[in-house]
């Protein structure tokens, strides 16, 4: 069974910046596209970036600039800077495989990121 762990959240000012991590285990990630998510109160589950096995990169326009997703597979780890962060940021985060046909794996327990002054 794969399990998947994020850490790293926090809360943060306005402008201030964290680095998200997800430890996979149970399955590697070396061939596998990763990405984050994330999931505001009262709204949907979104996909904010993602990376491919071959080191291909995506990011919705809300962060495109701001986040950095990043990914050692040596350390089955996915990771996400997030820079200039603004209060919208403000959500749970969660890591998990996409696909067109949606998330791989089944989600594990996300880390809260809190942006306010």
């Amino acid at each position: 069974q794969v399990h998947l762990a994020e850490s790293g959240g926090g809360l943060v000012q306005p402008g201030g910046s964290l680095r998200l991590s997800c430890a996979v285990s149970g399955s590697s990630i070396s061939l596998s596209a990763m990405g984050w998510y994330r999931q505001a109160p009262g709204k949907q589950r979104e996909l904010v970036a993602s990376i491919t096995s071959g080191g291909s990169l995506n990011y919705a326009d809300s962060v495109k600039g701001r986040f950095t997703i990043s990914r050692d597979n040596a350390k089955n780890t996915v990771y996400l800077q997030m820079n200039s962060l603004k209060p919208e940021d403000t959500a749970v985060y969660y890591c998990n495989a996409p696909r067109r046909s949606g998330p791989v794996y089944s989600w594990g327990q996300g880390t809260q990121v809190t942006v306010s002054s």
